[in-house]
């Protein structure tokens, strides 16, 4: 079974669930939703029908509590995590083992059985604030990256997101034990 995490990076969610279904045609998903992204309407859509849609993709209930992941370690290990999208929050307590959000419980209980972590990372801060944990988290054993671009440099130059087209050759890759490369792309 396939971990797939949600954080609130809300102009990303469309293509995440893009991937989710692409994912559920080849694997056993269990969702997993930060607070944020489990109970937030923006204008890029509704909670409820986020949660919906990865519930109905996935055939399992969302987990999005901090007391539902923890079991996603030792107690119900899952092949492999994926967190698409990770906000450079997340990123930041991911790199400092802190552990306060269903998301963030799930990572580290999910790395306690030594199994792959993919991040496919969405932040505004990656190459200012959140750029020494990104560097953290790359030394990190069993924790692999999405390859990773600047979605807008004139305007939002210290922003890297994710190709999301590359999530799942990434999976692949960490289910291998090797970091998908190039890491960092000049265009998806």
């Amino acid at each position: 079974m396939i971990g797939y995490a949600m954080c609130g990076s809300f102009c990303t969610l469309r293509r995440s669930m893009e991937i989710l279904a692409a994912l559920c045609d080849s694997y056993d998903v269990l969702p997993i939703m930060s607070h944020m992204t489990y109970g937030t309407d923006t204008r890029f859509g509704h909670a409820e029908e986020f949660i919906r849609q990865a519930e109905d993709l996935c055939g399992h209930k969302v987990i999005h509590t901090i007391e539902a992941a923890e079991p996603l370690g030792p107690a119900q290990p899952l092949d492999a995590l994926v967190i698409c999208p990770c906000t450079g929050n997340t990123l930041a307590k991911l790199s400092r083992g802190i552990t306060d959000t269903p998301v963030c419980m799930a990572a580290k209980a999910h790395l306690r059985s030594d199994r792959p972590l993919v991040i496919a990372l969405a932040s505004n801060d990656a190459m200012s604030a959140n750029l020494g944990n990104i560097a953290t988290l790359l030394n990190r054993k069993q924790v692999y990256f999405v390859p990773l671009y600047q979605d807008d440099p004139k305007h939002k130059p210290h922003s890297l997101v994710a190709d999301f087209s590359k999530v799942i050759p990434a999976l692949k890759a960490a289910m291998d034990g090797t970091q998908l490369r190039p890491l960092f792309l000049s265009d998806p």
